[in-house]
């Protein structure tokens, strides 16, 4: 991605590295580069808290670091010898942390396809919702979401991820989003074609 630096500019964009400017910068050591001429074209959103609905913890942050301490919960035994991670978290109160830049390859999709094409981690841009399965996402998170994706539309026009879809409906084995579609579609004011699966609850 090589949107350019706008000398003075003060609104959220991405610089030409691939790190959105208003994000807490937090890198992780998992990630790797994108194929050859490949950019992202696809946002896939997830939600996550560790423990499991418990927002009061940087165990995400240390997770996708690789710096969770394993014995200090029960529900992390299972996460051993994991390595994930993701280009954003959206905080309960908004704020948005970046963990990889948007140029390289984030480690979120796992084993995946969209529209027949594989290997989603290729061509998506990841983002976790701090939540879980059982509690709503908050409006704070909604509207930072609508705000990520409009900049990725806005700063990087063609290059940029160009569809959504919750976490449930790429893999259907997998742990519902609590992310309604629609109401992201809404506040980003983006064309329903960017968000295939909205009717998807």
């Amino acid at each position: 991605m090589n949107a350019s630096r706008v000398p003075g500019r003060r609104d959220p964009y991405i610089d030409g590295e691939g790190w959105l400017t208003s994000a807490t910068r937090l890198p992780s050591p998992n990630f790797e580069a994108r194929t050859r001429d490949t950019v992202p074209t696809l946002i896939v959103v997830h939600n996550i808290s560790l423990p499991p609905d418990d927002f009061s913890t940087d165990s995400v942050t240390k997770f996708f670091r690789n710096e969770l301490d394993h014995d200090a919960h029960p529900y992390f035994d299972r996460l051993r010898g994991m390595r994930v991670s993701v280009h954003f978290v959206i905080r309960r109160d908004g704020a948005v942390e970046q963990f990889v830049s948007c140029d390289e390859r984030a480690w979120h999709a796992g084993v995946s396809s969209f529209f027949e094409r594989e290997r989603c981690n290729d061509f998506s841009i990841g983002i976790e919702l701090e939540g879980s399965d059982h509690v709503p996402s908050e409006d704070a998170q909604y509207e930072a979401l609508a705000a990520l994706v409009r900049i990725n539309h806005e700063v990087l026009s063609d290059r940029c991820a160009r569809r959504s879809l919750g976490h449930r409906t790429r893999s259907q084995d997998r742990s519902r989003s609590a992310l309604r579609l629609a109401k992201a579609a809404s506040e980003s004011a983006l064309p329903t074609s960017f968000f295939p699966f909205q009717s998807h609850d």
